[in-house]
């Protein structure tokens, strides 16, 4: 089916008006036939929150592995939007080391959180390309930016739960979902971030095996559903996912989080902080396509694929798999 090159809604800058950048970045809209939903691809190269080099290449390792023509088979109309800007570790300082490299991240988080809000109001769901998993904290404000608080799916094999008080690295990535929940403390808190931007009560982490003492302390005094491993092993992988998008259902908005080391380190091993036990490749789709099957996802970010530990990019090409399953690809 030959695809059709025009210029599209994100080709140039709405009323609203964005940052000039973003009209920049956004160049052409690639459609095919038949329409259903309107995907923008956003890459975030960012590496600043992790403690091992190489996730910022993820963005171009799914791409790579063939991200454009898999979205243009399932029939969506979708724009990729290039690269969000970040800054490089080499050419900057990480600070704190309670919470490294926290003031570049917050500048790259406004960007992603100006182009998701940007890309919502024009009609597209965004599917964001880590990095490290610190580039979902611009994927939620931008979403709260349209819709207010929302809710999410976590998928890791971790909690992200930590603070630069409780993290025993100062890697922000596994500070996250605490910061999105208001819950990091006050570095976190400035008008700046548009946090918190998350509801405790419509949060559900899914496939955790790898929880730091202070983050199971706050899991105790919040209403966030968890589903550890040992869950998905005896309730099984369909009842849990279903139950936590049951849990998550009549947010503002609801963001599927699906960091790769949720995936058991044999079927997706590069990710930066594999853990032992973790999705199978089968149970991994069945999750994406319980996510499709309900229609609840506002929006998708994949993270956490580093292509210098893979093995011939399969963490790449598993990720435009599970990509595929969350919008919709099924195998009949």
């Amino acid at each position: 089916m030959a695809r059709r090159r025009r210029q599209g809604e994100l080709g140039s800058c709405p009323p609203h008006r964005p940052p000039p950048w973003i009209c920049k970045l956004a160049l052409f809209v690639v459609s095919s036939q038949p329409l259903r939903r309107r995907v923008a691809v956003i890459g975030a190269s960012l590496d600043l929150g992790a403690g091992r080099r190489g996730v910022d290449m993820g963005p171009s390792a799914i791409r790579y592995a063939g991200l454009a023509s898999r979205l243009d088979e399932l029939g969506y109309e979708y724009a990729d939007l290039g690269n969000v800007e970040t800054a490089v570790p080499e050419a900057t300082e990480s600070g704190d080391e309670h919470a490294r490299f926290l003031p570049q991240i917050k500048e790259t988080s406004q960007r992603i959180a100006q182009l998701v809000s940007h890309t919502v109001r024009d009609g597209f769901v965004p599917v964001v390309l880590g990095g490290d998993h610190s580039v979902a904290l611009g994927t939620l404000a931008g979403l709260r930016d349209v819709h207010g608080p929302g809710g999410a799916i976590w998928i890791d094999a971790h909690g992200d739960l930590n603070s630069p008080e409780t993290s025993p690295s100062g890697n922000v990535h596994g500070m996250v979902l605490a910061a999105a929940l208001g819950l990091a403390g006050e570095r976190f808190r400035d008008d700046g971030w548009g946090l918190p931007a998350l509801e405790p009560g419509r949060v559900a982490l899914v496939g955790v095996r790898s929880l730091d003492d202070g983050e199971r302390e706050l899991l105790r005094d919040q209403d966030v559903k968890v589903f550890t491993m040992s869950d998905l092993d005896r309730l099984g992988v369909e009842r849990s996912v279903r139950e936590a998008l049951a849990h998550v259902a009549g947010s503002g908005f609801v963001h599927v989080s699906l960091d790769m080391d949720a995936i058991d380190p044999d079927v997706a091993p590069g990710v930066g902080t594999p853990v032992r036990g973790g999705l199978s490749y089968r149970e991994a789709h069945l999750a994406m396509e319980l996510v499709a099957e309900t229609g609840l996802a506002s929006s998708l970010d994949v993270v956490e694929v580093n292509p210098v530990l893979d093995r011939e990019n399969e963490t790449g090409k598993l990720a435009v798999e599970l990509i595929a399953s969350a919008l919709g690809a099924r195998i009949l």
